[in-house]
């Protein structure tokens, strides 16, 4: 299998490497750590986040709701740089602040909430909570990450907190503009 990037170089010319059968894994600067150390949950956590994120792209959204989920992957994608070579910091205040931005923008078209949301409703905001839930499970890692490692980049921490917040609020929008009802927790007593 093999990648060309756009200066011609070829990024990957082998999938099958054989080099992570002892339990261990190469990251990008060279160092080899086992599979299980917290900088690799944290880049598995991202890749799973990102995968779930393509899959929510590969249904039917508004254009611009695709088109932030492009940004959004982009972005765990950078994320990912920054752990596979660590010391590197790629993420940025503006990053933070864009996502930021997305969630407000798009929060400005719901209703306030008068209870608590269950994840569900159309099927796309069904996923996109599935989406949220993981980027929280990301998020989680990459803290247990940094309480071991100080060269964790903190703009990287709260963008991931904020991409939460902003699938929470996708999931909203997608039920508004779908004008599927949002399903909503009942007390108990009142159900």
């Amino acid at each position: 299998m093999s990648d060309q990037s756009d200066n011609g170089k070829t990024r990957i010319n082998r999938v099958i490497t054989r080099s992570g059968d002892d339990g261990r894994t190469g990251l990008a600067d060279g160092s080899r750590v086992a599979k299980d150390h917290p900088r690799i949950r944290a880049l598995g956590s991202l890749d799973e986040l990102n995968s779930a994120l393509g899959v929510l792209r590969a249904r039917d959204l508004d254009p611009d709701l695709d088109g932030l989920l492009e940004t959004v992957q982009q972005l765990m994608f950078d994320l990912g740089g920054e752990l596979a070579v660590p010391g590197t910091v790629t993420l940025t205040e503006e990053d933070l602040v864009e996502v930021e931005s997305q969630a407000d923008t798009l929060n400005a078209e719901l209703p306030p909430l008068r209870e608590f949301v269950l994840p569900g409703g159309h099927p796309s905001a069904a996923w996109c909570h599935h989406c949220r839930t993981l980027a929280r499970r990301a998020e989680r890692d990459l803290v247990a990450l940094a309480a071991t490692d100080d060269g964790v980049n903190p703009e990287s921490r709260a963008v991931l907190n904020r991409l939460g917040d902003l699938l929470f609020v996708m999931a909203r929008l997608i039920n508004q503009r779908t004008e599927t009802p949002e399903p909503q927790w009942v007390r108990r007593g009142e159900r």
